[in-house]
């Protein structure tokens, strides 16, 4: 099949490959020509493991290729895929202008053949029909079909999500269009819901506001446990072992963060409450993830005595989870904010992330070159992402590189038992 992928993001840029690794033609196009130059060099603007070498094998295999040119891309393909960015405005709401001006340039490119034009951001429930006018305003007469195919990738995995997906969401009411989707996804997955347009941009927000929902709920869950002396860990798996429950998004720290769940969960909000409902369920969510890292500054408050100006803190992982660049709404930007703003000094470390950091970081922060580098000599450290180089540091490590044996692990990634008989002061977020 001949497809156009237009905007070459996380979501753009992997599954415009994965489609072209399955046999498919595939043109992505973007509208940034240093961007496009890049790819065509075969030089990956976003960290996602795996994905290099799927670009450049699938562009000497003639199968995928990157253009600025929409119109050219647009005229070749049977299946249009939008994949642009839907940020968040100041309301919560999504931002659709990028989707709306994409889909007027399809409407201005099409010809008389027929095309399928599928929606792959991820947007507000109506899209597809606001998409569709847009379009037909530029070409009244044009010979297309909307569709909604919503996206659940993980960065960081989203080249196997892309090629394991748990299933494939169609939303259509054309048969024609249902039926060349499903067999673009077959080799996927058998898996595939084929539903309306409205119901399918809905299930997008209502699976990560769920998935963001068991986040803050343990997370919730955790900080009660302190108060109370309990330990998450065994709270989180005696409840996931209940199959109604399950194990997974049971795991306390220091809050999401991303390019998706907070953002999603902030425009299914706006959603309901443009219609006059108030999601009670939604806004502690949003609540509960606020507050959630600043969590591990109190535990430094109670280890120091609320005395931390002057001290040097560590900080181990920039990026909002591993193997991904990305700073989007990362909890570490939260967390060095207000230890700066209390007049500590921080010293960070991310293998991946650091470039992307400075650009917002405050000048002051100093980078390592390591994970030991960053804690040496330093007064207290924070686990704040959990790189698998933060996580292979021994407790003798520990003992010996820090200024004073102070270890705040916000993801509950590290032994503690073995932290604390090396000596370590072990804080956890909610382990006791």
């Amino acid at each position: 099949m001949k497809l156009a992928v237009v905007g070459t993001g996380y979501v753009g840029l992997v599954s415009g490959t994965c489609f072209a690794e399955l046999g498919n033609d595939v043109i992505c196009v973007d509208k940034l020509k240093d961007k496009v130059e890049q790819l065509n060099r075969n030089e990956i603007p976003i960290y996602e493991p795996g994905l290099e070498e799927l670009v450049r094998k699938n562009k000497e295999a003639g199968r995928l290729a990157f253009t600025t040119d929409l119109k050219e891309a647009v005229k070749e393909a049977e299946v249009v895929l939008i994949a642009v960015g839907t940020p968040e405005t100041e309301t919560g709401a999504a931002n659709l202008s990028f989707v709306y001006a994409v889909a007027e340039e399809i409407g201005e490119a099409l010809d008389d053949t027929f095309k399928v034009i599928v929606n792959k951001s991820t947007v507000p429930v109506g899209t597809g029909e606001a998409v569709e006018g847009i379009v037909r305003k530029r070409k009244p007469e044009a010979n297309i079909d909307v569709s909604s195919v919503p996206e659940f990738l993980r960065e960081g995995s989203a080249v196997n999500d892309t090629f394991h997906p748990d299933r494939v969401v169609i939303g259509t009411s054309s048969e024609k269009a249902a039926s060349m989707l499903k067999e673009l996804h077959l080799p996927l997955t058998d898996n595939i819901v084929i539903t309306d347009p409205r119901s399918s941009e809905m299930i997008k927000y209502a699976s990560n506001a769920f998935l963001a929902t068991k986040i803050s709920f343990i997370n919730e869950i955790a900080n009660i446990c302190d108060l109370y002396d309990a330990d998450v860990h065994a709270v989180a798996k005696g409840m996931g072992l209940d199959h109604r429950i399950g194990p997974k998004f049971l795991h306390a720290g220091i809050g999401y963060g991303g390019s998706c769940f907070p953002k999603d969960v902030k425009a299914l909000k706006y959603l309901a409450e443009d219609k006059g409902y108030h999601p009670n369920i939604l806004q502690a969510v949003n609540d509960v993830n606020e507050i959630q890292s600043r969590k591990m500054v109190e535990h430094l408050d109670r280890i120091f005595d609320g005395d931390i100006s002057g001290r040097t803190i560590a900080i181990l992982g920039l990026a909002f989870k591993p193997n991904t660049d990305d700073m989007r709404e990362a909890p570490s930007l939260k967390i060095i904010q207000e230890l700066m703003e209390r007049g500590a000094s921080i010293r960070a470390f991310d293998p991946i992330a650091k470039e992307n950091a400075e650009q917002m970081l405050p000048d002051e922060v100093e980078y390592a070159e390591s994970a030991l580098a960053a804690i040496d000599g330093a007064d207290a450290a924070f686990l704040v992402t959990e790189w698998d180089e933060c996580k292979a540091i021994t407790p003798g490590q520990w003992k010996n590189s820090l200024k004073q044996p102070v270890v705040v692990d916000g993801r509950n990634a590290l032994d503690k038992e073995s932290l604390k008989a090396e000596g370590i002061i072990y804080h956890g977020i909610g382990r006791k």
